[in-house]
């Protein structure tokens, strides 16, 4: 679907790190500013219980999760809306991105140097927000002269684009991101997506701190819930080096021993990545059988034949009916031929919206 989340955030406060835990790609992660220069991106699967447990029931020939691309960008340092450090290209690289995971560094360790010569997660957040408002400003100025211009010759479409892009306005002046404001209607939101804005994308705030706070979480963290409460935004709290101690062990049982020893159910990039996914907006149906156990990746709020296009667009184009197997019912009856005799086989038509974890067969004709 070729949706991607953007790792940001100031230089060295783990996102390579945190890249190299939770991608196929490998970042090169060192101890100075700007170790990452072009982006990296990389693709992950998307751990899902859910289709472990379809697997163990059907013993299919293969097994194939839903992924997700994440792409490690340049560190940002103050000044980037004015073309400081690599300003000017994190800027273009994050703007290419559908979501981000903003990664604060709250933890203090003396061997780890800090841009700024201490350790603040609100201060950075601020520095970060505040480039990319900054260069919000700027095209939301930009744009708003222009709609005003064709607004008072008549146009309709460019009044209510105008009023829009004179909220944004008026709370980027003020230090807010465009998220903070509230969308009256559909129009409003499409006309908010086509604007492309920095601080409009939605964001995930990753607060990697310490091992001995993997758990439970420190001060740090808490500064980072005060501060970002009136947002539209999700704190997430993991130990990058933790998590790159996981990720170099091989053997599973290893891996679950140490991470009851931190006090962990499970692992923080298992928990990163499924919030990744969830960012997007993204939402996972299955297709369950002898051949193949998949997950395949729609936009909440897809209707079923939308959901058919996704395995071939001739699903979609010749779309009849799709026959819908609720997960917990699958998982009870064991098979589609027992499910289908208990009367649990629903039969949807175009406009059924697709659920999370829906099981499906389509029918159609071309």
């Amino acid at each position: 679907m070729s949706l991607k989340c953007g790792i940001v955030g100031l230089p060295n406060v783990g996102k390579s790190t945190l890249f190299n835990c939770v991608s196929s790609g490998k970042a090169q992660s060192a101890n100075f500013p700007f170790c990452t220069i072009e982006p990296n991106l990389g693709s992950t699967n998307v751990p899902d219980r859910r289709l472990e447990v379809l697997t163990d029931i059907c013993h299919p020939q293969r097994t194939i999760p839903a992924t997700v691309d994440i792409v490690d960008i340049a560190g940002l340092v103050k000044g980037a809306s004015r073309g400081e450090g690599l300003g000017n290209q994190f800027l273009a690289n994050i703007r290419e991105c559908d979501a981000i995971l903003h990664v604060l560094r709250c933890f203090d360790d003396g061997n780890v140097v800090h841009v700024d010569g201490s350790v603040d997660p609100v201060r950075d957040k601020e520095v970060v927000d505040t480039e990319l408002q900054i260069k919000d400003l700027e095209t939301v100025e930009a744009r708003l002269s222009k709609c005003i211009k064709a607004a008072q010759a008549g146009d309709k479409d460019s009044r209510k684009l105008a009023a829009l892009l004179t909220r944004y306005k008026e709370a980027l002046q003020q230090g807010l991101s465009c998220r903070t404001v509230a969308l009256v209607n559909e129009e409003e939101e499409r006309l908010a997506h086509d604007l492309f804005l920095l601080t409009n994308k939605p964001v995930l705030y990753v607060c990697n701190v310490d091992d001995a706070s993997a758990a439970t979480g420190n001060a740090y963290v808490e500064a980072v819930k005060a501060a970002v409460k009136d947002e539209n935004a999700g704190i997430l709290i993991i130990s990058a080096r933790t998590e790159s101690e996981i990720a170099e062990m091989e053997d599973y049982d290893d891996r679950q021993m140490f991470l009851e020893e931190m006090g962990l159910e499970e692992s923080g990039v298992v928990r990163l990545i499924q919030e990744a996914y969830k960012l997007l907006g993204l939402r996972t149906f299955f297709t369950a059988g002898a051949d193949e156990c998949r997950a395949w990746t729609i936009h909440a709020g897809d209707k079923a034949p939308k959901a058919a296009g996704v395995i071939h667009t001739d699903f979609e184009k010749g779309f009849i009916r799709a026959e819908v197997i609720k997960y917990e019912d699958f998982v009870q009856y064991k098979s589609e031929s027992a499910v289908r005799a208990a009367g649990k086989m629903g039969v949807e038509g175009k406009d059924y919206v697709v659920q999370d974890g829906d099981i499906m067969h389509f029918l159609f004709n071309v």
